[in-house]
């Protein structure tokens, strides 16, 4: 470790059984950790249900799929694909990129995420709503 830096304590902690707030997509939060580089949270989507589509204006997201099933939309300024989600998938929305999903009838969906760098402080104003790919469930 460079002798500039103090080291970074460790941190450990489980899963909040409540979301600890709402994305501005409309997903549940359960805030994990954090370090300079990145947080982790958890989302979760209510089964037959659909977000608000946005994109991001500083930070870039990778998603794994730990439960349920359903769909994610993701454009950029040349690409635009939809891709099934169930557990094991795991996906990148790079910065700038429009997305939305949704959890099939029958199953929530819940995803693990990492966002490069940590979500700011601004919170809803780091999000941009877009035309929805989807109609949106309120």
């Amino acid at each position: 470790m460079p002798a500039d830096r103090s080291p970074t304590a460790f941190a450990t902690k489980l899963l909040p059984a409540a979301p600890d707030t709402f994305a501005p997509d409309g997903s549940e939060v359960r805030l994990l950790l954090s370090l300079s580089g990145g947080s982790a949270a958890h989302f979760r989507l209510d089964p037959g249900s659909v977000s608000r589509a946005g994109r991001h204006r500083t930070v870039e997201e990778i998603w794994y799929i730990l439960e349920g099933c359903g769909t994610m939309w993701r454009r950029d300024g040349t690409r635009e694909e939809i891709v099934r989600l169930a557990p094991g998938i795991c996906l990148t929305i790079p910065l700038g990129t429009s997305f939305q999903f949704r959890a099939d009838t029958d199953t929530e969906l819940s995803a693990f995420a990492v966002t490069m760098p940590p979500w700011p402080d601004s919170g809803n104003a780091e999000w941009i709503e877009v035309p929805p790919y989807w109609p949106v469930s309120s």
